[in-house]
């Protein structure tokens, strides 16, 4: 019994701590965290994304409840009451009591709407909203794929410049030690020596905070992909591929169709000249249909109210119609009206704003691709340089300040080349955003 016990215990004991660290691993992470990957990980579980699907259900069930209205409005009415002292009237110069002590009563109604200018609106509108909706999910969904992508890049730029530093203080390294043998051999100074060891510092320097600021950035990396934050998020990318989709065709030209923000300001056109519909239509009268079904039970003894019951029923068809109402309505008229001339020209600032977002990202994009095609020539002649450079130093040929400036401008041109090629592809992101052609599937 002792030993069943104890083997109870001990299996206990570990469910609960598996059971434990279940809990705190994360449910979903990225094994490969490639670009698009990172980018359909966002687009699954940013906040933003997520609460822009849930206000399209929210619009739906919305719409529903509206156009519920169309149906027949079925309703139950019950009262029961006791007059403590019955109500007298004035009959024939008396003074009477009439009415009966207990009374009680059930009313069904049914009311079917014929004709109502707000669920006519309601109908012609539903489609819109509908719309409206699932264009404001997707206006997040291109930003989510935008900031993620940016930041990716971003990230990729400051990780590909610790790596540039990191080669560079191997080659400081071992040209501070060739340096240093020299000097002890005696066939230098110490001044060769004393340089290398401040070009070191300052190298280490500048990767202790490439590595910091590359924390931050996968930070801000997980915050926009909605990314759990003990999670790890190993970057995987192909250098060459990534060289090969820095071209973008420059030919193409802005249309205003293609963009969210112009498709959001259309459908918005089309709600305010429905709404401008249903201002007219105010002039117009409510018509419903209802039918009732009442029963009455009436006794001057409680216990026999129930007894008997005399019912009644009618139906019939009800219409209002206001006749005036201070011109209410044709100011209603009015300032739907200006409402609607004023989304015109909502429509024709963004198509300006189209216009200089795309000029500008266009000439980004060509100022960056020419800039990033010219560096990547300046470094790999900055490598050959430096090789040829340290050949002739370890001859004799060249002095060691030659090899440090060498050095130099191989890092600069790297650090330069891997800067130009980001930042390119993010203002390739600008331009496709202007463009309109960002997918988010």
């Amino acid at each position: 019994m002792k030993r069943v016990f104890y083997l109870t215990a001990v299996l206990g004991v570990w469910l609960c701590n598996a059971n434990a660290f279940a809990q705190q691993v994360p449910d979903s992470l990225l094994s490969q965290a490639t670009l698009q990957n990172c980018i359909q990980y966002a687009l699954s579980h940013q906040p933003v994304v997520k609460q822009s699907r849930i206000d399209e259900e929210i619009t739906e069930y919305s719409i529903k409840s509206k156009l519920a209205d169309w149906y027949p409005q079925i309703g139950l009415d019950f009262n029961l009451q006791h007059y403590l002292k019955l109500p007298t009237s004035y009959f024939n110069g008396s003074a009477i009591t009439t009415g009966v002590a207990n009374s009680s009563a059930a009313a069904f109604s049914l009311n079917q709407n014929i004709f109502t200018r707000d669920l006519l609106l309601a109908g012609r509108t539903a489609k819109d909203v509908r719309t409206q909706a699932k264009q404001n999910t997707q206006s997040n969904q291109i930003d989510v794929v935008s900031n993620v992508s940016k930041a990716y890049y971003d990230m990729l730029l400051t990780q590909k410049q610790v790596e540039v530093l990191n080669e560079d203080i191997v080659r400081l390294e071992r040209s501070l030690k060739d340096a240093y043998n020299q000097y002890q051999g005696g066939v230098v100074d110490k001044t060769d020596y004393k340089r290398a060891t401040i070009s070191l510092n300052n190298t280490k320097a500048q990767k202790k905070t490439g590595e910091e600021t590359l924390v931050a950035k996968y930070a801000y990396l997980k915050q926009l992909m909605g990314y759990p934050v003990n999670g790890q998020l190993n970057l995987v990318y192909d250098t060459m591929k990534m060289t090969q989709e820095v071209q973008l065709d420059t030919n193409v030209s802005v249309a205003y169709e293609t963009r969210i923000e112009y498709q959001l300001l259309q459908t918005q056109r089309s709600l305010l000249a429905a709404e401008l519909k249903y201002n007219k239509w105010s002039f117009l009268p409510t018509v419903s249909a209802f039918a009732n079904y009442n029963f009455a039970y009436l006794h001057p003894e409680f216990s026999k109210l129930y007894s008997h019951d005399y019912p009644n029923s009618l139906v019939g068809l009800q219409l209002s119609l206001p006749i005036f109402q201070g011109s209410k309505r044709l100011h209603n008229i009015k300032q739907a009206e200006l409402q609607l001339k004023r989304s015109d020209w909502d429509v024709e600032a963004l198509k300006n704003q189209i216009n200089t977002e795309y000029t500008q990202a266009m000439s980004a994009y060509k100022s960056n691709l020419n800039e990033y095609l010219v560096l990547k020539e300046n470094m790999d002649l900055a490598k050959e340089v430096y090789d040829l450079i340290e050949l002739q130093y370890r001859e004799g040929i060249k002095a060691y300040l030659e090899v440090i400036t060498a050095q130099t401008d191989l890092r600069a041109a790297q650090l330069n080349y891997y800067n130009a090629m980001y930042t390119v592809l993010s203002s390739k992101i600008d331009l496709e955003r202007a463009l309109g052609t960002i997918t988010t599937n």
